[in-house]
């Protein structure tokens, strides 16, 4: 073998990786990018959408949403939503479909099915067996001229200039639009069936987003031994008070109206510009415009009441403004609605 077999080949030349600035830009631009498709979308909300809101609303049975891919994935979430707030829904997979899993469609179901091109081989069985059932067919699709959006009852455009990917070729704005038009529909149905915030909280009863749901300012708020001066009490006593009522003391009438509270903050105020405060009275040191809470409020409010206003605790009033509690940051914490 000669020497000049021997020698090591070298691979031609490559453009160095791009750098930071650049990746940046093709970042942003990917953002710009789909930001304007999704925009481009909004036109295409039309009376199609409404039959087909219509006709999932009106039907008796589920929505199956079937797509393959990236339209799969898609599709998945699209039915998770749809479940989540009100409209029983499942993801059924092309291929398991044609064998065996079609026993899950019902005459009464409706099917929307989740395709870029329309031309997905498994999707277009799928929907000729669909048709056979009588089942209604909604197509999300990028080209509403493909052999899916014809065969479709009803046909949502979904389509795209082109991908974010640099080759036009990885699904990136375009399963971004579908995203946006399954949760339009899921709005749109939520809205048209009445769907409530109680209902959406018993479908979410664990986790935090159930707890915001559901916890009520009385269900965290303390009602006995309460923090209450007159506005004649001294602050000696209002010291005492904020001690061992965790800062907060709530100033009311002879009928227990709410006319005032003062804080751990409005004492060490105090205390800077005034050399003796024992004596004053509490009615000359209290905020006469307190925030409030109800105990039928959602404890969620009273958190952002408190976090807006930078305060740590909301004196508890009825109608006719009598403290019936103080609800407490530290509370609302252990009770995890925040």
């Amino acid at each position: 073998m000669s020497q000049r077999a021997l020698q090591p080949t070298h691979a031609a030349a490559v453009d160095p990786p791009p750098a930071g600035p650049e990746l940046l830009e093709a970042a942003r631009r990917v953002v710009r990018q789909e930001a304007a498709a999704v925009s481009e979308l909004e036109a295409r909300i039309d009376e199609a959408f409404l039959d087909a809101v219509e006709r999932i609303a009106s039907a008796k049975g589920r929505v199956v949403v079937s797509g393959i891919g990236k339209s799969g994935i898609i599709a998945r979430k699209i039915a998770a939503t749809m479940t989540s707030t009100g409209t029983p829904a499942i993801f059924l997979h092309p291929v398991e479909g044609l064998h065996g899993d079609l026993g899950i469609v019902g005459r009464d179901d409706v099917a929307i099915l989740l395709s870029k091109s329309g031309e997905s081989g498994e999707l277009n069985a799928l929907i000729e067996v669909f048709e056979r059932l009588g089942v209604t067919t909604i197509a999300l699709t990028g080209r509403t001229d493909s052999s899916l959006a014809r065969s479709a009852d009803i046909v949502l455009d979904c389509s795209v200039t082109e991908e974010a990917c640099p080759h036009d070729l990885a699904p990136t704005t375009s399963t971004t639009v579908a995203l946006v038009m399954g949760d339009a529909l899921a709005v749109a149905l939520l809205l048209r069936r009445g769907f409530t915030r109680e209902d959406f909280a018993r479908f979410h009863p664990g986790g935090l987003l159930g707890r915001k749901l559901t916890v009520k300012v009385r269900d965290v708020m303390i009602d006995e031994a309460l923090p209450l001066l007159s506005p004649d009490a001294t602050m000696r006593t209002c010291v005492v008070a904020l001690a061992e009522k965790r800062g907060t003391v709530a100033v009311v009438d002879s009928a227990r109206r709410l006319v005032g509270v003062v804080t751990a903050g409005d004492l060490t105020r105090l205390m800077e510009r005034e050399e003796d405060v024992f004596e004053i009275r509490v009615g000359e040191v209290m905020n006469r415009s307190p925030k409030t809470t109800e105990p039928d409020a959602l404890a969620a409010s009273a958190v952002y009441v408190m976090e807006k206003h930078g305060v740590m605790a909301l004196p508890v009033i009825d109608p006719e403004r009598r403290v019936v509690g103080i609800v407490h940051l530290h509370d609302l914490l252990r009770a995890n609605v925040v």
